[in-house]
């Protein structure tokens, strides 16, 4: 028999029953005539008995709205079904970010503004380097820049269902066009400055938006680049779209807007709020299912698949996650390192529902050094702060005290996401880093639910490694990841303690409500339900200790590459390679490489040459150039190699999870399904890449 120890405590709540959900508990157990002792116990309701705990949320979170229920949710209809939640209720996301702030239980035709006086600041938005030239807005001024670009959205022809997209920096322009659309019922897109016109126009060509709002300039680790050509190039990329009116440039600089004259199709966004006098404020209440956003998959299987998201599902789980798990307030300060291209941008976002202030930064966190964003953190009394584990990797590794380089006594809450934090590094987080009150909140969820599996809580202690636990209402479980699998297969549950595949096991509100595009359903289906039946397998391999039930993240069950915490998909790669190289490589293989030492994740790129090319240095600066230009600076593998042979199945289909592992370290025994198993040995020299790179290095 296994048995487990109890990984060192490093932090727990003074005073549990004082945080919103020890609140909440007491709401609830008032509202039930239960009692639930600890955070599992009602962890278990709210799985065990999912209406009656969405029903009481829904009550107690008072989001703005008209209508009523008669039913939360078919307990009964298949997970795969995707089942409605909340029928009869109507919202609008935009409305509750500028309004809502009432408290539990106060009428929901009483707008409370508490919290949201027009004079009070909303958001700080900062550019690279710090504080200077920093640009405070507040509620008054957020409320009326999103009724005029509304209107004049209303005036230029959007209307409910419609997409309008950006390409855009982490800036005010973007929020106010976020809430713009979704003032009026459309559906909202965003992809970072620094992405590709090919990945650009991978999304744009598969939602048709009616208007594309991009930025003019972008700035980032010390440079300013001129996106109007790329601009241009999204134009004829996307000709014959009938839906597309063109494109809107925002000025990143308001002093000095670029000339976008010679760019078609192509107007100032002054030009586009000039069809207008009006800013009023209207809201197009949609359906609780009703889709607003669309964001990306990582593309391992060709083109990015388009995950829609409901208004509704995104607001309860918004309202549970930073109202009770992380304890937002009207006095919390949040900011979230992001770009617009990551599901964090929205969790960047939300804050503002609960009257909170947010700070947006747009640029390098190392610049101009290692100090800076740690600084603007302690200069901006932020409460709320969210990083990567790659950022407080770069810290250690450097001897950055946080907590000896700037004032942190208002920060609560440090969110890490995006890969997998190291032990170590929650050691030296408390040890070493932040002040010892500081809650380090490791989670994990993502894109697919626009929300979390493996979350914080404030009433259990945080342990070294993994998530602190589950997400309220969100029901997991871990699978047996040996099974094969397959339509109508049943899935084997395993005990506590034992790796397996992470599952949702039933129906939950911020499930998407569909995919966009051809054949969505079965895509949807496929994404998610293929694997076992009638529950959505995440594609994390995880553990749940048995004693401290920390949800334990061991990495991707799939091929994503995940470098510092940018997760995207090989097709993306192989895309590229196919456009511009196809007279020259034949084919290639692209996985990551992460060993038991390495704190990050490398991206390596294995080709294979057609008869008669000769594999150069040469070659492989165009085609890290290539991949570069097409996608982004963080698509490029870091190692580039030939290969003799690619890994196929039988049928000929590329085999990466082998590479992926041989070369993080492993020892495995390939699949039966192989068609040429034994090119596989070629790969494992590749688990001391650096003394291939460098024969002298010393590991």
């Amino acid at each position: 028999m296994v048995e487990y120890t109890v990984p060192r405590k490093l932090w727990e709540h003074p005073d549990p029953e004082s945080t919103n959900m020890g609140r909440f508990r007491r709401r609830l157990e008032h509202e039930t005539g239960l009692n639930f002792p600890s955070f599992l116990s009602l962890y278990d309701y709210s799985v065990n008995h999912r209406s009656a705990f969405w029903d009481f949320c829904w009550r107690d979170f008072n989001l703005i709205h008209e209508g009523s229920y008669t039913k939360v949710v078919d307990e009964t209809a298949r997970m795969d079904s995707v089942p409605s939640w909340f029928e009869g209720v109507k919202l609008n996301y935009a409305e509750n970010i500028l309004f809502k702030a009432a408290g539990p239980y106060t009428s929901p035709s009483v707008i409370s503004t508490i919290g949201k006086e027009d004079n009070k600041i909303a958001l700080t938005e900062v550019r690279e380097g710090g504080l200077e030239g920093a640009t405070h807005v507040t509620w008054g001024e957020l409320r009326r820049r999103v009724g005029r670009l509304s209107q004049a959205m209303k005036a230029n022809g959007v209307k409910k269902g419609d997409r309008v997209a950006v390409v855009a920096s982490n800036s005010t322009d973007t929020l106010v066009a976020f809430l713009a659309v979704t003032a009026r019922g459309g559906m909202f897109s965003s992809s970072s400055t620094d992405m590709g016109t090919k990945g650009i126009l991978d999304r744009l060509l598969q939602i048709k938006p009616k208007w594309l709002f991009m930025d003019d300039w972008t700035v980032y680790n010390g440079k300013t680049i001129d996106l109007r050509p790329k601009m241009a190039e999204v134009i004829r990329g996307m000709e014959g779209v009938e839906e597309f009116q063109g494109i809107v440039s925002q000025p990143r600089f308001q002093d000095r807007p670029a000339d976008v004259s010679m760019v078609p199709r192509t107007q100032a966004l002054a030009s586009f709020l000039a069809k207008t006098k009006s800013n009023k404020l209207e809201f197009e209440r949609v359906d609780f299912r009703d889709p607003f956003l669309i964001v990306y998959s990582s593309g391992t299987t060709g083109q990015p698949k388009c995950i829609v998201h409901s208004v509704g599902g995104v607001m309860i789980s918004a309202m549970k996650e930073g109202g009770l798990h992380r304890g937002h307030t009207a006095k919390s300060v949040g900011l979230q390192y992001t770009t617009t291209g990551w599901i964090m941008y929205l969790g960047s976002v939300q804050p503002l529902l609960f009257g909170s202030r947010i700070v947006m930064y747009d640029g390098s966190p190392f610049l101009p050094d290692l100090k800076s964003f740690i600084k603007l953190a302690g200069e901006q009394r932020v409460t709320h702060l969210g990083i990567s584990p790659r950022y407080l990797h770069e810290l250690q590794k450097n001897g950055v005290q946080p907590r000896e380089v700037a004032d942190l006594s208002n920060l609560e809450a440090v969110t890490s996401t995006g890969m997998v934090l190291s032990d170590a590094l929650f050691e030296w987080f408390y040890d070493e880093g932040f002040p010892p009150s500081v809650h380090l909140a490791n989670i994990s969820g993502g894109t697919d639910i626009a929300g979390t599996f493996g979350v914080e809580n404030p009433l259990t202690p945080v342990y070294v490694g993994g998530c602190q636990g589950p997400c309220l209402g969100t029901p997991i479980a871990v699978y047996d990841q040996t099974v094969e699998g397959g339509r109508g297969a049943k899935g084997i549950p395993l005990e506590e303690g034992v790796p397996g595949e992470l599952v949702a096991t039933a129906a939950f509100p911020n499930m998407p409500t569909m995919f966009w595009g051809e054949n969505a359903a079965e895509v949807y289906f496929n994404a998610y339900f293929a694997r076992f039946d009638d529950v959505w397998t995440h594609g994390d391999f995880v553990m749940i200790h048995p004693i401290t039930k920390q949800v334990i993240f061991l990495g991707r069950a799939d091929g994503v590459l995940n470098p510092s915490g940018v997760r995207f998909g090989s097709a993306e790669i192989y895309s590229v390679l196919e456009s511009h190289f196809a007279n020259e490589i034949a084919d290639s293989i692209c996985v990551g490489q992460r060993r038991p030492r390495d704190a990050d994740e490398s991206v390596i790129l294995f080709l294979l040459m057609k008869p008669g090319v000769t594999f150069t240095q040469e070659l492989v600066n165009r085609v890290k150039t290539a991949i570069r230009t097409g996608l982004s600076p963080r698509h490029v593998p870091k190692y580039v190699f030939e290969t003799p042979e690619i890994p196929t199945t039988v049928n000929l289909k590329k085999v990466e999870l082998p590479v992926k592992q041989i070369v993080s370290g492993k020892i495995i025994k390939p699949s039966g399904t192989l068609a040429n198993p034994q090119c596989l040995d070629f790969y494992y020299q590749f688990a001391e890449v650096e003394k291939l790179v460098d024969p002298k290095s010393k590991l």
